[in-house]
């Protein structure tokens, strides 16, 4: 066990980026007494250590961070280039590469994780439901994993994904009843796919939709929406649903829309930057091919100003790796906040959108945050984030 996994540890002479701020504060001490954040000092007002029975950190040189919140994952899932062929693993393989995700999570200093969609498996005990509320009990109460809201199955219109992977409605008019059943099945939130087999017409009303928010909200729930294109987003703006996801085609409408009725935005940007980087490392058509190659870069360019759209337009966005459930892995949410910085968004507010953004959205005011009496999450790094968003793949210890 390392010095910063002690019982009462003390950080010296850290500098520090909470997503709050565009400057870094220096100066800062920090102790920790056994899963709590004890003491917050700034401007090296911090206590002498040698009048402390603590461990001493010498921090300086480094960057104090909260710990992370990934705000669109697949928990069941391992990403790369054929993650949808990978949601018809067996049960038993899938639930182990939730347990390697877990812990790479941990060790990326990723604390908080929504996941938004799981496959549908029967389990030992006789029941069927989705292997993210199995992962989620689970890890109930392990410090070695991360806290999770768990959605249950994709609710999708017939069609839109490959069979077997998602719940599929034939109509709009049975979205209660569904979301009313994974609720009952102990889903945290509920999460909609309104992309459809037709990419030119969502495939439910934004009423059938609404009547489902409402079902959700009734139950303290919340439901999260893919959107990966403009008739989707549309409805799911209209509608009021707690968060879009990806949000790859907005217009400047619907960005309004979004904003008026509080929706988050949950970016997956580096999704895009990883299938332009599998045009070098596999020979599967759709990354590789030219047609597939300017079709991606089209898609990553309408997403990029889709995204600028939102924040112009006072959406708050949360920061999302869709690891397992796209490309990416469970280690990797520091790609996403560097996608956010190249696509236009200041650092301190793509490194808010992994941190307080993602807890609002989460539900947990102490998650994403460093606060006196809060729990003691947290990384050190080597550079500055606000500067360089890079320094998040730069994790030297992590609690």
């Amino acid at each position: 066990m390392s010095r910063l996994q002690g019982s009462r540890v003390l950080l010296v002479d850290a500098a520090y980026a909470d997503g709050t701020s565009a400057q870094l504060q220096h100066g800062v001490s920090m102790l920790v007494d056994g899963a709590t954040v004890a003491g917050l000092w700034f401007d090296g007002s911090g206590p002498d250590p040698d009048t402390l029975d603590a461990s001493v950190v010498d921090a300086s040189g480094t960057t104090l961070i909260p710990g992370l919140v990934d705000s669109h994952a697949h928990l069941s899932l391992p990403g790369g280039a054929r993650w949808v062929e990978r949601g018809a693993d067996p049960t038993d393989e899938l639930l182990a590469t939730g347990e390697d995700n877990g812990e790479l999570m941990v060790r990326a200093g990723i604390r908080w994780a929504r996941d938004v969609g799981a496959p549908r498996r029967a389990l030992p005990d006789g029941r069927e439901r989705a292997l993210s509320l199995t992962l989620r009990d689970r890890w109930n109460g392990n410090p070695d994993r991360p806290y999770v809201r768990a959605a249950g199955t994709w609710l999708t219109r017939a069609g839109a994904l490959p069979p077997g992977l998602a719940i599929e409605l034939e109509h709009g008019a049975d979205l209660v009843a569904a979301v009313t059943r994974q609720l009952d099945e102990g889903a945290d939130l509920v999460k909609l796919y309104l992309d459809g087999p037709d990419p030119e017409t969502a495939p439910f009303s934004a009423a059938e939709v609404g009547a489902a928010v409402a079902a959700a909200h009734a139950r303290g729930a919340t439901v999260a929406a893919h959107s990966g294109t403009l008739p989707g987003a549309r409805v799911g703006a209209e509608a009021g649903v707690n968060s879009l996801e990806h949000a790859f085609a907005l217009d400047g409408d619907v960005a309004a829309t979004l904003a008026l009725h509080g929706v988050t935005v949950v970016s997956t940007l580096a999704v895009l930057h990883s299938w332009q980087s599998f045009r070098a490392t596999t020979h599967l058509p759709r990354f590789s091919a030219p047609e597939g190659v300017a079709r991606i870069a089209e898609r990553r360019a309408r997403a990029e100003e889709s995204i600028r759209l939102a924040h112009r337009a006072g959406v708050p966005i949360a920061a999302g790796s869709d690891f397992g459930g796209g490309s990416l892995r469970a280690n990797q949410l520091a790609w996403e906040v560097q996608a956010l910085v190249t696509a236009g968004i200041e650092p301190h507010i793509a490194l808010g959108a992994a941190t307080w953004r993602g807890a609002d959205l989460f539900g947990d005011a102490a998650a994403g945050r460093i606060t006196v009496g809060g729990p003691a999450h947290f990384s050190l790094l080597h550079g500055d984030p606000l500067t360089d968003p890079a320094a998040l793949w730069r994790v030297w210890l992590t609690r």
